[in-house]
């Protein structure tokens, strides 16, 4: 989310909803347009309750959606650096060429994947999960730790695969498009109940505060709401591939201090080498 511009639009719609209500009061009877000022409150208080309720069940689906995805990155971030150094205990045929694409998997996910889900168009595969599946179908293990290696791979691959449906999972919103026409029906109508509290009689500031604050609120929670639902999106607070870099950092350093050199299969952004860029 853009904190300023988040900020300018709750400051240009407060500053709307204050400027109608300064026009209406002065076509406003003197004591409102409600006869009996209690009940009218009682109302707004089922409408706003109602609405309160349905934006905190919304912010909790939200909000449980973008830390699954966040936690979904980590863990598939974790899993490729386990994967790669469970790699180097396979059988040589294939411990240095599973290493190498598991990296190019890496850097495919930072520079095609999250592009991709920033502009809410979610990948619907790695084309490096199914190479790393064809090199691992060839290895035949021929000692203890070998075969340990190899269920231990087996599992790894499982967690990591579940982790990618977590990441991108919320890449185009979690929620669904009835329960948005819902919200911003109440926001409205709540915003809306509260400019026939409109009185000519009472003081502008304190009728322009009352609007401007609850205008804020209904914007801001919506501004929230709607962040929470596209965690990808640039801005603060939005999830970044920050995991997967350092996890990708940590294996070159790890595999440098033991001496391993991996085969170049793709360039920094994970695209095989020999072929055309977006190909």
């Amino acid at each position: 989310m853009n904190l300023w511009f988040a900020a300018f639009l709750v400051l240009v719609s407060s500053a709307v909803a204050v400027g109608a209500l300064l026009v209406l009061r002065r076509f406003a009877p003197h004591g409102g347009h409600f006869a009996d000022t209690g009940r009218a409150a009682g109302v707004f208080g089922i409408l706003a309750t109602s609405f309160a309720v349905l934006l905190a069940f919304m912010i909790y689906l939200a909000f449980t959606a973008y830390s699954n995805t966040s936690a979904g990155a980590d863990t598939e971030a974790e899993l490729i650096a386990q994967q790669v150094e469970t790699a180097q205990l396979l059988p040589p045929g294939q411990q240095l060429v599973l290493g190498s694409e598991l990296v190019c998997y890496g850097r495919y996910v930072i520079h095609q994947e999250w592009p991709a889900m920033e502009s809410g168009s979610p990948p619907s595969v790695n084309p490096w999960g199914p190479r790393v599946f064809a090199t691992f179908r060839q290895v035949q293990p021929e000692t203890d730790a070998q075969s340990a290696a190899y269920a231990k791979w087996l599992d790894q691959t499982s967690a990591r695969e579940a982790a990618r449906l977590d990441r991108i999972s919320a890449a185009n919103g979690v929620i669904p498009a009835p329960l948005w026409f819902v919200l911003l029906i109440s926001s409205a109508t709540v915003l809306g109940f509260v400019f026939f509290f409109a009185d000519r009689g009472e003081g502008a500031l304190v009728q322009a505060v009352q609007v401007g604050a609850v205008t804020a609120i209904l914007v801001a929670s919506l501004l929230v709401v709607r962040f929470l639902d596209h965690p990808y999106e640039p801005g603060s607070g939005s999830i970044r591939p920050t995991a997967m870099q350092e996890n990708l950092d940590r294996v070159q350093t790890a595999l440098d201090q033991v001496g391993i050199t991996l085969p170049e299969l793709c360039d920094a952004e994970g695209e095989p080498l020999g072929q055309p860029s977006g190909a």
